[in-house]
């Protein structure tokens, strides 16, 4: 690891957790450049939905560089996005019934989506706060980070971060307290001290927050609130959407119509840099140029995303298949909750966003670094990295998940075990 520590700047995290030199990825694997083998639960943070090298996308673009294809090209008209356009409208949009929807292509990341939701709402409304919730987690640029609410990450931007009332998320306080009454009182008191907001924005699992997922009641009632104070509601999808819990958009089977939604990683399919702002026709009130960034084209996850598009959603049955496994997830993880702590573990998360929440952040930890030694790349979210989190890819096989089951089973019985013990040893 000698020549990453001297030359790579000590912000990097992942790589900490997974001290190895990866070589190869082919489906739900990662090769080390010595061979050994991992099923991955990682999937690049949720960006690989469909895999890694998936041979579909994999051709569809080497048959489109071989071509002298675009690469790059601003926002100028080009084969790789009329065909992307048109697929996204007909596969997507058009089924769901969002006719009235356009795409704006931001910046690369999720983060310059989001960006772009918090200025345009302001600029349609002319108000300049945002509420956002606790623990929601919306990227690490200026605006998109005052509406995070990691204090990690906040410690970082070295300038207040402002123009953003936090609210409490959906059972903050418990399933008793009813957080979106709390937010219509404070924003029909004129002297509550919270701002007329321009928009709301809300994941509707939190992903970085610990796998926090709304109820389709509290997210009806959100949309309803929004409608009451004429506030914009932006649905950050970046994480749950593109399929990750059972269905392209993670709100659709909850009966709401955002104003806009923020869609970056596994758009592309394949890990290119891809984000794509979603939002109502009547909001698109940006003058040419107005918001713009060298890399808001990427031509070759134009070329992926279509494909990917094509190939997984031209019918519902990849949908069933992604609502089945994880299911068959669920199931793994609800044994391992019964076996090694039904008073102290729990099951979180939706589809295939899912994940055991542990006592505290170090058990959670010591059970990712278990499970990695035995050939399982598996992160933690949460306000304390309390959540054992899996992320894998969408196309994983049954085999690969009873594998992958086996090896956390084993991690929590060592780490329990060994908590179990230690406990004993300080009380004699």
């Amino acid at each position: 690891m000698k020549l990453f520590e001297q030359n790579e700047s000590s912000v990097r995290s992942y790589c900490r957790s997974f001290p190895v030199v990866f070589d190869q990825a082919r489906g739900s694997e990662l090769i080390t450049r010595d061979g050994k083998h991992y099923i991955d639960f990682l999937a690049g943070a949720g960006t690989l939905n469909y895999g890694h090298n998936h041979p579909v996308l994999k051709q569809a673009l080497l048959d489109y560089i071989g071509n002298d294809g675009i690469t790059h090209g601003l926002d100028m008209y080009s084969d790789a996005k009329e065909r992307f356009l048109e697929t996204f409208s007909r596969l997507i949009l058009k089924p769901r019934g969002m006719h009235d929807y356009v795409m704006q292509f931001t910046g690369p990341t999720g983060t310059n989506a989001v960006e772009a939701a918090l200025k345009l709402a302001r600029k349609v409304t002319g108000r300049s706060n945002i509420i956002s919730f606790t623990n929601g987690f919306h990227g690490c640029s200026i605006g998109a980070l005052a509406a995070t609410g990691n204090q990690h990450h906040r410690g970082a931007a070295g300038v207040p971060l402002t123009d953003v009332s936090r609210m409490p998320y959906a059972n903050y306080f418990g399933d008793k307290v009813n957080t979106i009454g709390m937010m219509d009182k404070l924003l029909s008191d004129p002297s509550s001290g919270i701002d007329k907001p321009a928009a709301v924005i809300v994941e509707v699992v939190q992903g970085e927050g610990g796998l926090n997922a709304a109820s389709a009641e509290w997210v009806r009632k959100l949309e309803k609130l929004c409608r009451k104070h004429q506030m914009l509601l932006i649905v950050d999808d970046i994480q749950a959407g593109c399929g990750r819990t059972g269905s392209f958009f993670s709100f659709e089977e909850m009966g709401i119509k955002p104003d806009m939604i923020a869609l970056s990683k596994s758009l592309s399919g394949f890990g290119l840099p891809f984000a794509m702002l979603l939002l109502r026709k009547e909001l698109d009130q940006w003058k040419p140029g107005e918001h713009n960034g060298t890399f808001r084209g990427n031509n070759h996850a134009f070329v992926t995303a279509a494909a990917a598009i094509e190939h997984f959603w031209r019918d519902d049955e990849f949908a069933k298949s992604v609502r089945a496994k994880g299911k068959r997830i669920a199931d793994g993880m609800n044994k391992i909750v019964r076996r090694y702590g039904p008073d102290s573990l729990f099951i979180k998360g939706r589809g295939m966003m899912i994940g055991i929440s542990c006592p505290d952040g170090d058990t959670a930890s010591a059970i990712c670094r278990h499970a990695f030694e035995h050939g399982l790349v598996i992160e933690t979210s949460g306000a304390h990295s309390e959540v054992v989190k899996c992320l894998c890819p969408l196309i994983i096989s049954e085999a690969q998940i009873d594998k992958a089951m086996t090896i956390l089973d084993a991690a929590f019985a060592a780490v329990m075990a060994e908590q179990t013990a230690n406990q004993a040893s300080k009380a004699s």
